[in-house]
């Protein structure tokens, strides 16, 4: 009997049997499975993964191998007695320049003459070399080509508003404004007198009617031009449409007249601190002014005509510590690409202030044009949680302060801002007649002159009384100032920014600002209550929801006024500072506020209240920080430009905390700076500083990662 053979036999008989001949089935790598219980990878773990770190590390390596080069060649050729160069760290060596690397001497850029400080602002553009002592200081306004001129639009309105009759003519000047105007100026005036009689100053009871009827019956001299030393040279613009300039920059485009032929019209790009998105219909344009504001600026102010040249310079851009990260990133692209500068690098106007006074911990109160910021500095560090920023500044008072000066029969009662010389007009008078010391307050004789483009000049005489202190003490009672426009046209162009993943908002946050958001919001409710939108004109606020008591550095004063609840405590009434709705506020991350909370809520709080709530949320409760704060309170800015300002603040601070009377002080710049200049001063500092090769940005880098290179480049958290 024949066995049965196996497959494998009959395989092999039939020449079908699987020989080996050590050959892969696929040239395709084969991968592991990875082991799940235990694994690993490096991939962006190490500087060397990373391109602007590694860039880095080359250029420090290139400086070394170059300076040992240069000392071994300098060895060599020394003499036996000439005295040898010693060894150089190069860790605490100068800042090399963009063409250091390549061999070139840095010290040019070392002292700054290489670099170009930019700080843009709503009003003013400061702009100069780092070594420059001080910035060349320019409006930051274009004038285009128009159909009509800025006073013209709206029918011709004039600002301030007045109100009209039936008829179409103006009421009388007290009720030229409307009756809630004139009772809060009403009750401001009352409570000044009595403020003044508790400090036994001398007030007299018809001090108002003397105003009145002296400013009624007063008319303005007329001066012929050629009899006017102090006559104003106006932009002369060609009255064929051909040969006139599509635009005009700078203080010339504030001296065009009204009525030229052909017509101009104002356009300031930045407004609040915010993109004007109102006055313009397409983004583009927005950003096409931006970039010839400043690229008029470096031509005419720093004589650099020739843009192939601007690759040799860096550039150190200053941005607001509240900033949105749209803005960043179109200045970034502006700056690289438009302009073409070999480096540029970013800093927050708060830590430049701090750089350009030489302070290592402050309360930095930067009062501008259109919008005051409050940030606390701690260590060369902008202190996230205590960023505030509000939307009211000089131009606010200039605005009211005419106001109460129409309101009582202001001789030259056509006055309207939004024509261009009495805009500069304004300005001028606030400039001298404003002031917060309470001496200073009586029935004064003032005069002025009237320069108008073709027409004779008009010396105009008047008297003020309390309206030169009140006007600049709705700093502090910020309701009596007009915010009925300044929130159109918002986001009309330019959406906020979004996170890639959960397409939330993305641009920073601070639980300060929060707090000031959510304390005005209409949506948020304190027992049922509505908040009121710009506190009462005492400047007492309600709180959020009313949760369990934060531990507040202030709060040990108001104990014996907190009700017992068994739902916990909320904050004191009549505290003024508007405590954060969480613990986790003042420990964690700020509250995440959507879109349209942020951008329907225009924040607006007394100064005073957003100082002290910059501190809660900037000292974390910590006692010591609190008194570096409340004492290093540093105000700058222009709109802070106000004698008496100072020791007012500071007196009211300490009105509020009488507990930290003692450590309260209200400081300025040292060395006798400007105000006005010492964010400038700190950029051009920073830009000299061997420390900020690390935020520098170039353009290698930026052509191959973009705006994520922001993420690696800036000192804080982007």
């Amino acid at each position: 009997m024949v066995g049965k053979k196996s497959g494998k036999a009959l395989l092999r008989e039939e020449g079908l049997e699987r020989t080996d001949n050590n050959m892969d089935l696929t040239t395709w790598p084969q991968v592991n499975m990875i082991n799940q219980k235990n694994y690993y990878t490096e991939y962006l773990k190490r500087d060397d993964q990373i391109l602007p770190l590694r860039l880095l590390q080359e250029e420090r390596r290139n400086r070394m191998t170059a300076t040992a080069k240069d000392r071994d060649r300098a060895l060599a050729q020394a003499k036996p007695n000439e005295l040898l160069p010693q060894d150089v760290d190069m860790d605490m060596d100068d800042d090399a320049g963009i063409d250091e690397v390549g061999g070139n001497s840095g010290d040019q850029d070392a002292s700054g003459t290489k670099v170009i400080v930019i700080h843009p602002g709503s009003q003013n553009l400061r702009i100069g070399l780092a070594s420059d002592a001080l910035p060349k200081t320019i409006p930051m306004v274009i004038a285009r080509k128009w159909k009509y001129c800025e006073s013209e639009e709206m029918g011709g309105e004039p600002r301030p508003k007045r109100i009209k009759l039936d008829d179409g003519s103006t009421p009388e000047p007290e009720k030229m404004f409307g009756q809630e105007f004139a009772s809060q100026y009403n009750t401001m005036c009352a409570e000044l007198k009595v403020h003044m009689r508790a400090n036994k100053r001398k007030v007299l009871p018809t001090s108002k009617e003397l105003v009145v009827n002296y400013n009624t019956r007063t008319p303005p001299e007329t001066i012929s031009e050629h009899n006017d030393p102090l006559r104003i040279d106006w932009t002369e613009i060609p009255r064929n449409p051909k040969e006139a300039p599509e635009f005009v920059t700078g203080k010339e485009a504030l001296r065009i007249p009204d009525q030229s032929v052909p017509r101009y019209k104002l356009f300031w790009p930045l407004q609040r601190g915010w993109y004007n998105e109102r006055d313009y219909s397409k983004k583009m344009l927005l950003y096409e002014d931006i970039s010839v504001i400043i690229e008029e600026a470096i031509k005419q102010q720093l004589n650099l005509r020739k843009k192939k040249d601007w690759a040799q310079y860096g550039c150190v851009f200053v941005i607001p510590d509240l900033y949105e990260r749209q803005y960043v990133i179109q200045i970034l692209e502006m700056l690289m690409r438009d302009f073409g500068f070999g480096r540029v690098c970013f800093i927050q106007e708060s830590l430049a202030a701090t750089f350009g006074a030489g302070y290592t911990s402050a309360c930095v109160v930067d009062i501008g044009a259109q919008k005051t910021s409050v940030c606390c500095v701690e260590e060369g560090m902008c202190v996230e949680s205590s960023r505030i920023n509000l939307k009211y500044g000089g131009m606010d008072v200039t605005e009211l302060f005419m106001k109460m000066m129409l309101f009582d029969h202001f001789p030259y009662a056509d006055i309207n801002l939004k024509r261009r010389y009495d805009f500069l007009l304004a300005e001028e008078l606030k400039t001298k007649f404003c002031t917060m010391n309470e001496a200073d307050v009586s029935v004064q004789l003032f005069d002025f002159y009237l320069r108008a483009p073709d027409q004779n000049t008009r010396k105009y005489t008047f008297k003020t009384y309390d309206e030169v202190l009140l006007a600049p003490r709705g700093y502090f009672e910020p309701s009596i100032f007009d915010h009925s426009e300044k929130l159109i046209g918002r986001r009309k162009l330019i959406g906020g920014s979004e996170d890639l993943y959960d397409g939330g908002p993305n641009d920073p946050v601070s639980s300060a600002q929060s707090a000031v958001v959510q304390l005005i919001s209409p949506q948020t409710k304190t027992n049922g209550q509505d908040n009121s939108a710009n506190g009462d004109v005492n400047g007492s606020f309600a709180t959020s929801t009313p949760l369990r008591q934060l531990p507040n550095p202030f709060g040990r004063f108001n104990d014996s006024e907190l009700p017992n609840s068994a739902m916990g405590s909320p904050a004191p009434e009549g505290d003024g500072t508007p405590a954060p709705a969480a613990e986790g506020n003042l420990n964690g991350a700020p509250n995440t506020l959507g879109f349209s909370v942020r951008d329907d809520v225009l924040p607006v709080i007394p100064l005073d209240d957003a100082i002290l709530t910059s501190i809660i949320h900037g000292a974390r409760s910590d006692e010591r920080k609190t008194r570096d704060f409340l004492g290093g309170v540093m105000v700058i800015g222009g709109g802070s430009q106000i004698p008496g300002f100072y020791v007012f603040l500071e007196e009211r601070l300490k009105e509020r905390r009488p507990g930290y009377a003692k450590d309260i002080m209200i400081g300025t710049p040292p060395r006798e700076l400007d105000p006005q200049g010492v964010v400038w001063k700190g950029a051009s500092v920073f830009g000299k500083l061997r420390g900020t090769n690390d935020s520098w940005i170039g353009r290698m880098e930026y052509d191959r990662l973009g705006a994520r290179l922001l993420a690696y480049k800036c000192m804080w958290a982007f």
